[in-house]
């Protein structure tokens, strides 16, 4: 394929060799030419900007899990070979939890969920959008999504996480393609952000499967009711916004969609996220969906509730120090 080297057969080929090969191949410097040198990668917590703040992270994450093995469940793709491809790439990680960002070492053997949209053209990789499941993480770890946030405030991290406002424009601004898949699946988010729940046993299989925040592994519509009520009851006048949609139809595969999404607004409902606190905040959040006979058949959602709770515990802290 023209844009990348005669390593790499195609995209998904290119996205699977080169995370292997920098990850558990610890060919770090690979990175050098992997990434742009300016490229940006936002994540839930905030932005990193440059080649060398992606070889930091990388190291850092490597030394709290120095054995992490990165599954590559799925490339949903699209694009072309003159303006580039966007890869939304699903990864299942095992690994030792051996002390840093999560706490002194733990040796707690640990499984996560990460999805990276990245932007790729003339084999690099120019503009990333990368959500993990860090409430898995520490949930394992004897924690909540809650719990962690408050210990990353006590130990003086109070940087609010990426907001529309603090977000930066990279090079791709596209919207992914027109494909049916991509857009049954925004359809069925729009509706549930509609507070049209009926969607769920018209949409999703009975016998789904629902991969979701917090390693939350769950089956059937029921588990879809309760989720998705359960994040829009908790910021119910929030903006849905689909940044992102692809779908794809692939042999041997089933037809599949991945979508980037955001609610933004206040936190003024009970729901998943406790007593409404008045608080601004955005969900960055990602979903990953496939279709079967009888609807949807897997969805695998992501976003970072340690972020959610950051944001929700900074500005209340900020209230009641306000207070008389």
């Amino acid at each position: 394929m023209r844009g990348f080297d005669a390593r790499f057969a195609d995209l998904p080929d290119y996205i699977l060799k080169c995370t292997a090969m920098i990850w558990e191949g610890r060919d770090i410097a690979a990175l050098n030419w992997h990434y742009g040198d300016d490229l940006l990668v936002r994540t839930p917590a905030g932005i990193s900007r440059g080649n060398g703040a992606g070889k930091a992270n990388t190291m850092a994450t490597l030394s709290e899990f120095p054995d992490r093995q990165l599954l590559g469940e799925d490339v949903i793709w699209c694009g072309n070979e003159d303006d580039g491809f966007l890869s939304s790439h699903r990864i299942i990680s095992t690994a030792t939890h051996q002390g840093g960002a999560f706490g002194a070492a733990s040796g707690r053997k640990l499984t996560f969920r990460t999805i990276a949209d990245t932007f790729c053209r003339d084999n690099r990789v120019w503009d990333e959008w990368l959500i993990r499941d860090n409430a898995a993480i520490a949930v394992q770890l004897g924690q909540t999504g809650e719990s962690a946030a408050r210990a990353m405030i006590a130990a003086g991290d109070r940087a609010m996480p990426l907001t529309p406002e603090s977000d930066v424009t990279g090079p791709y601004t596209g919207h992914g393609n027109e494909d049916e898949w991509g857009a049954a699946h925004a359809g069925i988010l729009r509706r549930m952000m509609d507070a049209d729940f009926s969607v769920i046993p018209d949409a999703y299989d009975r016998a789904c499967h629902l991969s979701l925040p917090g390693g939350v592994e769950a089956h059937g519509q029921s588990a879809a009711d309760a989720f998705w009520l359960g994040l829009r009851s908790s910021f119910p006048s929030a903006k849905f916004t689909i940044a992102h949609q692809i779908g794809r139809s692939d042999p041997l595969m089933a037809p599949r969609s991945a979508i980037r999404w955001s609610l933004t607004g206040c936190h003024e409902g009970w729901g998943r996220f406790g007593a409404p606190s008045g608080a601004e905040v955005h969900v960055m959040g990602v979903s990953h969906v496939e279709f079967g006979p009888w609807g949807l058949r897997r969805e695998v959602t992501l976003f970072d509730e340690i972020a959610i709770w950051k944001q929700i515990l900074l500005q209340t802290e900020v209230l009641e120090e306000a207070g008389p």
